[in-house]
């Protein structure tokens, strides 16, 4: 029988609250932060992201109009505009950052049996960034170029589930490439990237690690061809070749040889290169693995769309990393949720009918499956076919 909970507080409940304190306890001990905790800032900013609240004074005063429902949402202390400000640009947000990888861990074994869309039995990421623009005035510390500023979200993104495993938030100006030295490898799996990340030094890392990746070469790449495989033409392979680098620079630091894969695009007419120091997949299922790929884009697309991670709360570097981190736990959090309880409704969905529901006291379960019996209303083609799991 349903206990008249919020769904708010049923989402929140989903949280492991034990090891969001872990996450404060390892930077800030708490204890001048009595009036408005970790967690009432964390609450009001998962508010925030779910009803896409534009500015804190919208926060404050949707949370003000519900003041004596607060408590039974989870919130202990007073919501001020300032307050919250404030809170944003003093406390670290490596807190925020270690609660979302929490979450992160939680959610991939949920999604570790999903579908890829690629016959291959080994864990498949693709590694990409987005660039969020920012005005420069109100973000000088951002700068990006003479004119403009920006943050840059670098994520490896899962393709079981389509779950971010590592982000890195930096300057505009990081070098894509750059992040390469911090992502985890995980021996057995294939990374997917596009030319961006073409450094063979970095590369032959992931070697070395047992790791396999899928990338697109560069016309300026010289490669000397060692063997040519037989390839089916009628599927759109031209060429599986095995290749040496042929500059000392580059031979230097990967000596070992790569494979090379032709493809050409039956839709557009286009020719695409293809490298991978893998020489056991079929070359299609080589072409398949980088057209994966795309999916990391679509990614940043849908959280740029549904999520608050364009228009920010706050000016400083702290405030706009909080938001960030927030964001995507929410974003985890919604995929926790949709996997526990079973539905099939996409996030965008669940979003959507969070956002109206939130201060209702009806069974989330019972709220979110009205949304699965409508789940082939939405045009797919308008809200993005890849998270419909």
């Amino acid at each position: 029988m349903h206990t008249g909970r919020f769904i708010f507080s049923e989402l929140i409940a989903h949280l492991p609250h034990k090891e969001f304190q872990k996450c404060v306890a390892r930077y800030d001990d708490n204890t001048q932060w009595r009036k408005f905790s970790y967690w009432d800032q964390y609450l009001a900013m998962a508010f925030a992201q779910l009803t896409y609240r534009e500015s804190l004074r919208d926060i404050e005063a949707c949370l003000r109009s519900v003041t004596g429902k607060l408590y039974h949402l989870g919130f202990r202390g007073k919501v001020a505009r300032t307050t919250l400000a404030d809170a944003n640009e003093s406390r670290d947000c490596r807190i925020f950052a270690d609660f979302a990888q929490v979450l992160i861990g939680i959610a991939r074994p949920l999604y570790a049996n999903d579908p890829i869309g690629v016959d291959l039995d080994q864990s498949l990421y693709a590694l990409d960034s987005t660039t969020i623009d920012l005005c420069l005035a109100l973000f000088p510390w951002a700068r990006f170029r003479k004119h403009k500023a920006a943050v840059k979200m670098h994520t490896l993104l899962d393709l079981h589930g389509n779950i971010p495993t590592f982000i890195r938030i930096s300057d505009g100006k990081l070098h894509d490439v750059n992040v390469l030295d911090d992502v985890p490898i995980e021996a057995g799996a294939f990374y997917v990237m596009d030319r961006g990340y073409l450094d063979f030094e970095r590369l032959y890392r992931l070697t070395l690690s047992s790791a396999f990746f899928v990338t697109r070469t560069k016309q300026n790449v010289l490669l000397q061809r060692r063997y040519s495989h037989l390839v089916d033409e009628n599927t759109g392979v031209r060429s599986d070749q095995t290749v040496i680098l042929t500059t000392i620079g580059s031979a230097t630091v990967y000596p070992d040889p790569l494979r090379r894969v032709s493809y050409v695009d039956s839709e557009t007419n286009k020719r695409l290169v293809f490298l991978t120091n893998n020489f056991d997949l079929a070359a299609l299922t080589i072409t398949q693995i980088y057209k994966s790929r795309w999916q990391v884009e679509l990614f940043f697309r849908w959280i740029k769309q549904h999520l608050r991670i364009k228009a920010f709360y706050g000016t400083t570097e702290n405030a706009v990393k909080t938001q960030i981190w927030i964001a995507v736990s929410v974003y985890v959090l919604v995929a926790i949720v949709r996997k526990r309880l079973g539905l099939q409704a996409t996030l965008y969905q669940i979003l959507q009918v969070l956002s109206i529901t939130l201060f209702e006291k009806t069974p989330i379960l019972r709220a979110l499956q009205a949304c699965d019996s409508q789940n082939d209303s939405l045009d797919p083609g308008n809200q993005l076919i890849l998270f419909d799991f």
